[in-house]
């Protein structure tokens, strides 16, 4: 009972770590992407507000990337749920940054706002996959030094 526990508990805790990654690096995007709107506008300040509303939207989403999808932009390929993902998550945060006005209820940043988080999903998808590349070829690497050294 008590390994099961640790064993659920440590699943949990990978994935909690998971969600904070994405919240964070879609924040990120999201709050560059605001700034960028703010500058075209030659507005100096942005909303504590919007950027509390875009956070959560960003956990918002990122638990439903972990838990319901399966973690499409850590796959090796982009399957179907995958997709379903990215239309979700696009979806979310145009539709809340359209009704939260954070354009300014523009029908025009809203729509460039979805393609570039639709440009945002692929980037991240390519980028963990090439995380893992480089990731496997330097465990590769370490593994025959590791065996080169035993053999002495």
């Amino acid at each position: 009972m008590k390994n099961r526990l640790w064993t659920w508990f440590k699943d949990y805790l990978s994935k909690e770590i998971m969600i904070e990654y994405k919240a964070c690096l879609y924040f990120s995007c999201i709050l560059f992407f605001y700034f960028a709107w703010l500058l075209y506008n030659r507005t100096y300040f942005g909303s504590i507000l919007y950027m509390f509303e875009m956070i959560l939207a960003a956990y918002f989403v990122g638990y439903f990337q972990v838990y319901v999808f399966q973690n499409f932009d850590e796959a090796e390929q982009i399957e179907r749920k995958g997709v379903m993902g990215i239309i979700f998550g696009t979806g979310v945060y145009s539709s809340v940054s359209y009704l939260l006005g954070w354009f300014d209820k523009s029908l025009m940043a809203s729509v460039l706002f979805s393609l570039y988080m639709l440009v945002v999903y692929l980037c991240v998808f390519w980028l963990n996959k090439a995380k893992r590349m480089i990731d496997t070829n330097n465990l590769n690497k370490m593994l025959s030094e590791f065996k080169k050294g035993a053999e002495k």
